[in-house]
């Protein structure tokens, strides 16, 4: 595991005092090769489908340099927590991770997100979401990193792509993969109750309205596109929860767990998770 942290190159981009789309674009190529397009291309999709560039991205950018009390604690988290990381995952989950954990300035595509640049598996951690999302104590960090190592872990030992046109599937296959990668949180975290998204009260009402959360995605399931999906992504509510699909794939994999060992559930194909779902659906 290699840890990359961006940050003092990225202040360059603020040199006017504001962000320069062009500063960060000569700081991508040099700090992270082969990222630029991921980024770009994620801002595009965004802003065709609705957002401003103007109103959503440059406020939440611009925030990276005028608010340097919460900047600087994401940075102390990022460090406290990716210290001695590896040993860590070795300790408790007995195999190492190879990937290149970056912190970096995105262009608010995620706060978090694995992906391959020139061959190589990295997680990108985004500082300006991060600090949108107030995820900047060490706690947030914590369950944000392990959260996307969780993602690598699968991707390395078990699997991970999904090679289908059918819609249905890429977003069952989320919540499956989501859910394995909330479960590895909890078991880093000692805690099968640690939720890393939400309050006591976002964790109460999905408790308390798992049936809906479980049957609306089911239903949800036939038309569901990226544009009206209700369950992944902070800027989506279900019934004014955010996260809800997180929340279900937890619960959806703990349910696997009942009848698999955790290292055999993310070698699980898409038919096997549709198998197991349609059994899981009929418990509630």
């Amino acid at each position: 595991m290699k840890v990359i942290d961006t940050s003092k190159e990225s202040l360059d981009i603020f040199a006017a005092g504001q962000f320069d789309l062009r500063k960060w674009e000569h700081y991508i190529d040099k700090a992270v090769p082969g990222v630029k397009e991921l980024c770009l291309d994620g801002m595009r999709k965004c802003i065709n489908a609705g957002f401003s560039w103007e109103n959503d991205y440059l406020p939440i950018l611009n925030a990276m340099i005028c608010d340097e009390e919460k900047r600087e604690q994401v940075l102390a988290s990022f460090s406290k927590v990716t210290e001695q990381l590896d040993a860590k995952i070795i300790g408790i989950f007995h195999r190492d991770i190879d990937v290149d954990v970056i912190l970096y300035l995105g262009l608010c595509n995620a706060a978090g997100r694995v992906t391959m640049i020139h061959g190589r598996r990295v997680i990108l951690l985004g500082i300006e979401k991060i600090m949108e999302l107030n995820w900047c104590d060490i706690n947030s960090m914590t369950g944000l990193i392990i959260h996307e190592l969780g993602h690598v872990y699968q991707a390395q030992y078990g699997v991970m792509d999904l090679q289908t046109d059918s819609v249905a599937d890429q977003f069952l296959w989320q919540l499956f993969t989501e859910g394995v990668a909330m479960v590895f949180e909890q078991k880093f975290m000692g805690d099968p109750e640690y939720f890393h998204q939400g309050n006591c009260e976002w964790k109460n009402w999905c408790r308390q309205n798992i049936k809906l959360i479980k049957h609306s995605f089911v239903n949800d399931l036939k038309t569901m596109t990226h544009e009206n999906q209700r369950y992944f992504g902070d800027w989506v509510r279900f019934y004014g929860y955010g996260d809800t699909g997180y929340y279900l794939g937890t619960v959806f994999v703990r349910y696997l767990l009942q009848y698999d060992e955790f290292d055999q559930i993310i070698q699980y194909r898409i038919h096997e998770v549709r198998k197991y779902l349609n059994s899981f659906v009929e418990i509630l």
